[in-house]
C-alpha cells in the first residue's frame, strides 16, 4: 500500500495536517472541548427592579412587623440616662410642692393677721360709733313757729321777767321751747318734724351756736334751757 492510500483512508475526524476542520477536527494541543465565550459581570447599577435590596452589609433597612419584631433592649448608658431624668423630674415636683405649701402657709398667716387687724379695727369702730354722740340742732319755737334762739335761753328769760317751768320758758305771757332735730326752718315759719323731748347723750346746739347740751359717755346733760 502506498503513502497516498493511507492518506485517503484516514478515519473520520482524524484528518491529517492539511485536512479540513470540522466537528471531528482535533482541538488544541492537549485535547478537550472548546471553552465558552467570556461574559462580563453585570454592574450593581444595571440591576433590574426584580433584583431587590442587597442582603446584609451596612445601611440595610429592616422592616418591623407588629407583634413579631421585638424591641431592642436599652443599653446601660440609656438606662442610666433614663433613671437620671426620672430622678430630676421627681426633685422638680418635690420643689414645686414645697413652694406651693410655703405660699399657702404665708397666705394663711396673712389672712389670720388681716382678720385680727380687721377685728380690732371693727371693735374700735363700733366703740367709737357708740361713744360718739349725735349732733342735734335745736330751734326755738312759739306755737310751732320758729322764733329767735334767745327766747329759749334761761338767762335771757330771767333778765326779762320770765321763768322756766315744765320744759317751757315763759316771757311776757308767751311760752317758748326747743324743737330738736327738725329740718332747718327760717324764723317766722312753722316747723315740721323733730321732737320736743331732749335726746339723751347728744350734742345739742342752736343755729346761732349756743350749746344746749354736750353729749358723750358720762355726760348726762348740759344747759337745761328750753328742754324737758
Amino acid at each position: 500500500m502506498t503513502e497516498n492510500d493511507n492518506t485517503g483512508n484516514a478515519a473520520p475526524g482524524q484528518g491529517g495536517p492539511g485536512g479540513p476542520s470540522g466537528p471531528g477536527a482535533p482541538g488544541p494541543r492537549g485535547g478537550g472541548a472548546t471553552p465558552p465565550p467570556y461574559v462580563p459581570p453585570t454592574p450593581p447599577d444595571a440591576r433590574g427592579p426584580s433584583d431587590g435590596p442587597p442582603r446584609g452589609g451596612r445601611g440595610q433597612i429592616r422592616q418591623q412587623e407588629p407583634g413579631q419584631t421585638k424591641p431592642r433592649p436599652p443599653t446601660l448608658a440609656e438606662q442610666r440616662a433614663r433613671a437620671a431624668a426620672i430622678e430630676q423630674q421627681r426633685e422638680q415636683q418635690l420643689a414645686v410642692e414645697a413652694e406651693e405649701a410655703r405660699r399657702k402657709k404665708l397666705r394663711k398667716r396673712l389672712l389670720i393677721g388681716g382678720g385680727v387687724a380687721v377685728g380690732v379695727a371693727g371693735v374700735v369702730a363700733i366703740w367709737y360709733a357708740a361713744s360718739s354722740p349725735d349732733d342735734v340742732v335745736a330751734q326755738c319755737v312759739k306755737d310751732d313757729v320758729v322764733v329767735e334762739d334767745q327766747y329759749c335761753d334761761e338767762s335771757y328769760a330771767r333778765t326779762h321777767g320770765g321763768y322756766v317751768s315744765g320744759g317751757f320758758i315763759y316771757i311776757g305771757g308767751s311760752s317758748y321751747r326747743y324743737n330738736y332735730g327738725a329740718p332747718s326752718t327760717p324764723v317766722g315759719q312753722k316747723i315740721s318734724g323733730g321732737t320736743y323731748t331732749m335726746p339723751k347723750g347728744a350734742n345739742i346746739s342752736t343755729k346761732s351756736g349756743t350749746v344746749v347740751q354736750r353729749g358723750g359717755f358720762g355726760v348726762s346733760g348740759g344747759s337745761k334751757s328750753g328742754g324737758s
